[in-house]
C-alpha cells in the first residue's frame, strides 16, 4: 500500500520490518530490489535507500556488496536504537574514527581488485555529488557514505562492516546538520581529495597511510563538528605551571 504522510523513510523502514518479522522474507533471504520496493510502496528510491539504512541500523538487514541487502534478524537488536538517537554525534564519529581506521588499514591489505573497482566507482559517485552538493546535500551525504561504506567492505571484516551500517542513519543525520549550519562552501562540501588519498592507498596497498589518511579525514570532521557545535565542548584542562626555580632551591 503506498505511503503518504511524512518521514516515508521511517514509515517504509517500519513497514519492511513488519514483514521481515511476519516472515515474508526468512532470515538470510535477500529483500526484493531497490526498484521493487521503490514501487510497491509508492516511494522515490532515495526514500528506500534510507530506509532499509535504518534496518540494517536495527540489525535486521545487511547489504552485501554486489550481491544485495540480506536478512540478517526478525527482531531488532535490542536498545541500539535508542542507544544512537541519545549518542552525542561526536561520539558516533569517534566511534567511526576507531572503526574507519582499522578498516583502511585492513582494506589496504585484503582488498581485491573488485573492491578496488568498488571504491573507484565510489570516489566518482561521490565527486559527481559533491559538484552538485548546493543542490542536494542529501544525495551527496548518502554518496559519501557509500564512499566510506565501499572502504569497510574491502577489510572483508564482517563485525566492522555490521557497526558501519548501524551507525550510518545516525551519521547521515549528523552530517547533514553540519552541511547545513557550515554552508556550502565550506570545506566540507569539497574534501574530495581527502576521500581520493584513502581509495589510493587502498588500491596500492599501503596499510599505514590508509589509516593515516582514514584519521586525518575523521578528525577534520570532528573539528567541524565543534567548531559549528552550538556548546562548544569543554577546554582542555590547562597544563600545569612550572615549579619556580626560586621556590625550589
Amino acid at each position: 500500500m503506498p505511503l503518504q504522510r511524512a518521514s516515508l523513510a521511517d514509515q517504509a523502514a517500519d513497514v519492511l520490518a513488519a514483514r521481515i518479522a511476519a516472515g515474508e522474507w526468512p532470515v538470510g533471504s535477500p529483500l526484493p530490489g531497490e526498484h521493487a520496493l521503490a514501487t510497491e510502496l509508492g516511494v522515490g528510491r532515495s526514500t528506500v535507500r534510507e530506509a532499509v539504512r535504518a534496518l540494517a541500523a536495527r540489525g535486521l538487514v545487511r547489504a552485501r556488496q554486489g550481491a544485495g541487502v540480506f536478512v540478517t534478524a526478525t527482531t531488532p537488536t535490542p536498545d541500539w536504537d535508542d542507544l544512537l538517537v541519545r549518542t552525542r554525534v561526536a561520539d558516533v564519529v569517534e566511534a567511526r574514527v576507531a572503526i574507519e581506521v582499522q578498516a583502511a588499514r585492513l582494506a589496504a591489505a585484503r582488498r581485491t581488485p573488485a573492491d578496488v573497482d568498488a571504491l573507484r566507482a565510489a570516489l566518482e559517485v561521490r565527486h559527481e555529488a559533491e559538484v552538485a552538493a548546493a543542490v542536494d546535500d542529501g544525495a551527496y551525504v548518502d554518496a559519501d557514505l557509500g564512499f566510506h561504506a565501499a572502504v569497510v567492505e574491502a577489510s572483508h571484516n564482517p563485525v566492522l562492516v555490521e557497526l558501519f551500517a548501524a551507525f550510518a542513519p545516525r551519521v547521515r543525520t549528523a552530517m547533514l546538520e553540519l552541511l547545513a549550519l557550515a554552508g556550502t562552501g565550506s570545506p566540507h562540501h569539497h574534501d574530495q581529495d581527502a576521500h581520493v588519498a584513502i581509495a589510493r592507498a587502498v588500491e596500492e596497498r599501503e596499510p599505514d597511510v590508509a589509516a593515516a589518511a582514514a584519521s586525518e579525514h575523521l578528525h577534520g570532521v570532528l573539528e567541524a563538528l565543534a567548531a559549528h557545535s552550538p556548546t562548544p565542548a569543554p577546554a582542555a584542562p590547562a597544563a600545569a605551571p612550572a615549579p619556580d626555580p626560586e621556590e625550589t632551591r
